[in-house]
């Protein structure tokens, strides 16, 4: 699973900057209004093709910071009177009551760690922290194995239970700690989308660290070109570009946080069911989904379920998904069908 939100935020703004940067406005797409701001530890940005008669501009960034600030003050594991960081504190397995909102994507994780056999945990922060990609890194010093095993007994999605009816989570274990920084971002773009449809805004493109969801077109009537990084270590290049109208599309990679020791290369990635980075060819999955909460879990699960077993469970789930594979050679790209009709020719 990705780091934590200080590295995660790192990686996903860069991603955000390549995508502003594949779709560099003309004139005519200036004349569109852009709200900016900070959540969730990291940027955020809305870019509107044309603002409604009777919305004004201040109003809606103010809507759209309140918005955030309630989706924070449930799902933050960085505000300490958060619903989210109480229930971690909460050392007791019985029902802890929560809002409809934080259950409902518990229960979204839970689904796709199951339908990925765990590749895909909110339960691995023990394990992100112990690899030093957390929020207190102690560089140059490496878990042993028995501090891997240790952790790892901290971390398993089946000890974590939801109730949608009345909301509510439940601890099998009270020592577990649940940290919905991989699919948080994309609920929150998607909170942000249904934010602006209730205001008649159908042409927007909306970002979160790198996590974006699209409706309609640009000013021009083109749909939104997004890039999606070549996955080389502290270099920002484009490897694709897509063309998006009403879809969302999430990238995960393991080119952003990562330290040698031994001559040997660990990334942020951590696979839960070893307790150790993943250590294998897949370099960046890309996701396209109509949902970006979708989008942003299944790039994290595909990323550590590795290559083979990533295009096995996104034909079996019919996703869109492009994955990068580094190679003696370069690069290696392995597509669906459905992810190839999105690619932009010119750039």
């Amino acid at each position: 699973m990705l780091v934590r939100r200080p590295q995660l935020a790192f990686l996903l703004v860069a991603s955000g900057l390549l995508a502003w940067f594949a779709c560099r406005p003309t004139p005519q797409m200036q004349s569109g209004p852009s709200l900016t701001g900070m959540t969730m530890g990291t940027i955020y940005s809305v870019k509107l093709a044309k603002l409604p008669a009777g919305i004004e501009v201040d109003t809606l960034h103010r809507k759209v910071e309140q918005r955030l600030q309630q989706i924070n003050a449930l799902m933050s594991t960085y505000q300490e009177d958060s619903e989210l960081s109480r229930f971690n504190r909460y050392q007791h397995d019985d029902w802890f009551e929560v809002s409809s909102e934080t259950a409902g994507v518990v229960n979204v994780a839970l689904e796709i760690s199951q339908l990925t056999d765990g590749a895909f945990d909110v339960t691995v922060g023990p394990l992100v922290n112990l690899w030093n990609f957390g929020p207190d890194p102690k560089l140059g010093q490496m878990p042993t194995a028995e501090q891997v095993e240790q952790q790892r007994a901290r971390v398993g999605y089946q000890q974590l239970d939801v109730r949608l009816s009345p909301p509510a989570l439940r601890k099998k274990n009270p020592e577990i700690y649940v940290d919905l920084s991989a699919i948080a971002k994309g609920y929150g773009v998607d909170a942000i989308a249904e934010l602006l449809a209730d205001r008649g805004i159908t042409d927007f493109m909306i970002e979160i660290g790198g996590d974006v969801r699209t409706g309609g077109t640009r000013h021009d009537g083109q749909r939104w070109r997004i890039g999606i990084e070549k996955p080389i270590d502290h270099v920002r290049s484009v490897q694709q570009i897509v063309g998006l109208s009403g879809q969302s599309l999430a990238t995960s990679g393991d080119y952003r946080n990562v330290f040698e020791h031994e001559g040997r290369r660990y990334s942020h990635a951590i696979d839960p069911s070893t307790g150790y980075p993943v250590h294998h060819e897949l370099a960046s999955v890309s996701v396209i989904h109509d949902h970006c909460m979708m989008a942003d879990a299944w790039a994290t699960a595909l990323l550590v379920a590795g290559p083979d077993a990533a295009l096995q469970l996104a034909q079996d789930h019919s996703l869109d998904v492009l994955l990068i594979l580094r190679t003696e050679q370069g690069f290696e790209e392995r597509m669906t069908d459905g992810f190839s009709r999105f690619l932009q020719t010119n750039r």
